[in-house]
């Protein structure tokens, strides 16, 4: 994308957040990568009025190979943490998310936009006030919630015990201190009870596996149990290849917490593709998280929410096609919204 481009969308964006005269946002980086979104975000900051600056880490010293997430890069610079900790912004091209610094950050008051998605896809899925309104209707909907059932033809029934943790909206930008949202956004989510999940999630071809940034091409049956995966097996009829690849992950980490439930929601935004992965390889699925009408599950920590597990193995899986029921109320239906407020103006 053309840089002037790209700082006029950047511009747009923290207009969103609330940026203004006074104000001082730090654009963080690691190494080489992201430059382009440093140059173009802190033009941004600078046409508001805010004072801003770059804060630039070094490339990580090694890489596993595998998508270790709660690594901010912060860890040994205790003077960085509290350097973001006296901003109002910090938009973090990194991904902070899991970290215990992040949560530092937002504790002191700090609100953090996450921005790693390629530009053309951040240009294309720009926030908008309609669309955080329906993802805060969905939230609402979510927080009074006791119980969380999920179905599908290919034979999933999952319930999730709520209650014990936060509902969290994410709708692609911040303006309120001590939030965290990430661009591209467009969905709720909360956890289930640490021993409050129960049933069967049965993957079907085309679901979405990230960090894998791959389409599910065998069925996967997934048994849970107080919480706890118990069983990956390739269902009726398949080579067990996706079954496969999701548990040798897993295990990688050699780490039993890889196997909890993270978080669980639904997507809200009729503009993002399912197909997306096929248009923007190489960032983080944000797209794939958000299509309207997807019920994601998540595998490993729940941190996010204030649980106990951190463990760096996670895993999010958007679904096509589910049906998800909020104490026996149904509220998506085989990938659509039953709840008027919730669907965009032209599905009313």
């Amino acid at each position: 994308m053309d840089q002037n481009l790209f700082n006029d969308i950047c511009l747009r964006q923290l207009t969103f957040s609330g940026v203004h005269e006074g104000e001082t946002v730090v654009v963080l980086t690691r190494g080489g990568e992201r430059a382009e979104y440093a140059d173009a975000f802190l033009w941004a900051a600078q046409q508001l009025g805010a004072a801003t600056y770059h804060m630039r880490l070094p490339s990580p010293a090694s890489a596993s190979g595998a998508w270790a997430v709660g690594d901010s890069g912060l860890g040994n610079i205790p003077r960085a943490v509290e350097a973001l900790k006296d901003v109002d912004m910090v938009v973090d091209c990194t991904f902070l998310l899991f970290s215990k610094e992040q949560f530092a950050i937002q504790e002191a008051g700090t609100r953090i936009l996450t921005a790693v998605e390629p530009p053309e896809l951040l240009a294309r899925l720009m926030p908008t006030k309609e669309l955080r309104e329906r993802v805060e209707i969905g939230a609402e909907l979510l927080a009074k919630a006791s119980t969380m059932r999920i179905t599908s033809p290919a034979g999933t029934d999952v319930t999730y015990r709520l209650g014990m943790y936060p509902t969290v909206s994410e709708y692609g930008y911040t303006d309120t201190p001590g939030r965290w949202d990430h661009w591209p956004a467009a969905f709720v989510f909360t956890g289930g009870a640490d021993d409050g999940v129960d049933g069967k999630i049965v993957l079907s071809p085309g679901d979405v596996l990230l960090p894998f940034n791959t389409y599910v091409q065998t069925p996967v049956e997934i048994t849970i149990e107080e919480g706890f995966i118990r069983d990956i097996r390739g269902g009726a009829g398949s080579s067990g290849l996706d079954a496969d690849l999701l548990r040798s992950y897993i295990e990688s980490f050699h780490d039993p917490r890889g196997y909890g439930m993270s978080h669980v929601g639904w997507g809200l935004d009729e503009r993002a593709h399912w197909h997306g992965l096929t248009q923007f390889p190489g960032g983080m699925g944000m797209e794939l998280r958000s299509f309207y009408g997807n019920v994601m599950f998540s595998i490993g920590p729940n941190n996010e929410l204030g649980g106990p597990n951190d463990t760096p193995c996670h895993f999010d899986i958007p679904m096509r096609g589910n049906s998800l029921y909020l104490d026996d109320e149904l509220i998506v239906d085989a990938g659509e919204l039953t709840v008027k407020e919730m669907r965009p103006v032209e599905k009313r």
